[in-house]
């Protein structure tokens, strides 16, 4: 598009009569001197601002996500997308991948575990505490930090009845905050909600905004599933285009998709290998000896999959 006009679309005032031109927020791409100038012009303006509110969120959903997670701060190599291939700890908020989690219980065999970055002890069961009292107790301290991780797990607690009395409302707030704080994996259970009609009024309209700001945070698995439903309402394209973004994201399950793809003519070969690159870029980042070792000692340390059932929700 070409620059906006700094005349107000409707009366034709320029900003050096003194009001402060405002862009409209829906297609940024006239301004207005006032909100009746807003108003008036509405039905002219109408269905260029659809078409063009529309563009632009496409391109917001379509751009590439930025990683979810930092590095694991101990091995620094990328965190791994699938959920077993780190785990988050209470004490310093810090997500410690399954390398070297595994790595350190090597090295304590047979003492009381304790966290890989931070040392301190993990919480375990006593005669007067449970380990759930103790972890949301260094939960809520995180939270009090500001650790928007930390937020997401209060609601999940909340949510599940863990060691609280079971309430959707405190567990939307905590992931309403957590979403706001940085962590959007938190808008997926947003958006369970609202498709479920789990305690708020059923919404697939609000549902699929929680579910999309989840996936342009880079949740890879709620970017398959915004692909799987544009396909089954018959949107090849734009499945396609969300399975990519997945991939690239560490999402091996939709590798047979974006071949498929290829093979119906939906994307180029360039496009089809450049996402296959992509991939194994991701792979030479997230892999090393250690986590090998690990994944392969327990199930529960697999940190790459091509198993749908493994991604979990």
């Amino acid at each position: 598009m070409g620059n906006i006009s700094d005349k107000c679309a409707n009366c034709g005032e320029g900003e050096e009569s003194g009001d402060s031109l405002k862009k409209c927020s829906a297609c940024l791409s006239v301004k207005y001197c006032s909100r009746d100038c807003q108003i008036a012009h509405r039905s002219q303006h109408k269905k260029d601002c659809k078409k063009r509110a529309a563009e632009l969120h496409g391109e917001l959903l379509f751009k590439q996500p930025p990683k979810e997670e930092e590095d694991c701060p101990i091995c620094l190599l990328r965190i791994p997308s699938l959920p077993s291939g780190s785990r988050y700890m209470s004490c310093c908020g810090k997500s410690i991948c399954c390398g070297c989690i595994h790595a350190v219980e090597k090295r304590t065999s047979g003492k009381g575990p304790s966290c890989p970055f931070c040392r301190t002890p993990v919480p375990i069961r006593t005669p007067t505490t449970t380990s759930d009292e103790e972890i949301i107790e260094r939960t809520m301290k995180r939270v009090e930090a500001g650790d928007a991780h930390a937020m997401s797990n209060m609601g999940d607690y909340y949510y599940r009845g863990k060691g609280l009395p079971r309430d959707y409302d405190k567990a939307l707030e905590f992931w309403h905050r957590a979403g706001e704080h940085g962590w959007t994996r938190a808008y997926n259970n947003i958006g369970t909600l609202y498709s479920r009609g789990e305690h708020v009024i059923m919404d697939k309209k609000k549902a699929r905004h929680y579910y999309e700001l989840a996936a342009m945070g880079g949740n890879a698995y709620v970017r398959h599933n915004l692909g799987a439903s544009e396909a089954i309402a018959g949107n090849f394209d734009l499945a396609i285009k969300h399975w990519i973004i997945a991939v690239r994201g560490g999402f091996a399950p939709d590798l047979p998709n974006i071949q498929g793809g290829y093979s119906s003519g939906l994307i180029t070969k360039d496009v089809y290998q450049s996402a296959l690159r992509d991939y194994q870029e991701y792979l030479i980042e997230i892999k090393s000896h250690q986590r090998d070792e690990a994944a392969a000692a327990n199930d529960r340390y697999r940190y790459y999959s091509n198993r749908m059932e493994d991604w979990g929700s």
